[in-house]
């Protein structure tokens, strides 16, 4: 399922239902939109905060339905951890894309001399999907 935040509350829409992790990369007000959404012993995962670091929860809620709250980012890791994700992503997550199980939705490519375009677009936030940048041989 897909869910155009722009278009609908994806808290209301998924409310019966509930998910079991959330990878939250906004933070801020979505904190207590994403712990609400989480079934029992769910997990938020933060792996960005554009709206800030600081958030507010119900702890009590978290304890009761035994809720995990973790984060990480991979900038400050040591190029020997990064490495051994990116095997682990080509052993584990490439073969999936191969089988067409594993589709991402693309936007728009753009070639890699456009590439001030495809960050401006990416800032605007007006896009659903990936922007791709294209690198031909010889470039």
């Amino acid at each position: 399922m897909v869910i155009n935040y722009k278009q609908a509350d994806f808290e209301q829409v998924l409310a019966e239902e509930g998910v079991d992790v959330v990878l939250d990369m906004v933070g801020g007000d979505y904190t207590p939109k994403n712990l609400r959404l989480l079934r029992p012993d769910g997990r938020l995962v933060f792996i960005n905060a554009m709206q800030g670091g600081p958030a507010e929860f119900n702890a009590l809620e978290v304890m009761a339905r035994r809720l995990t709250i973790t984060g990480s980012t991979l900038r400050p890791r040591l190029a020997e951890f990064k490495a051994a994700l990116a095997a682990a992503v080509e052993q584990h997550v490439w073969p999936l894309l191969a089988a067409g199980k594993f589709k991402p939705v693309i936007y728009q490519t753009f070639p890699l001399a456009e590439a001030a375009a495809a960050h401006q677009l990416l800032e605007s936030s007006t896009h659903i999907g990936k922007l791709v940048l294209e690198v031909t041989q010889g470039a």
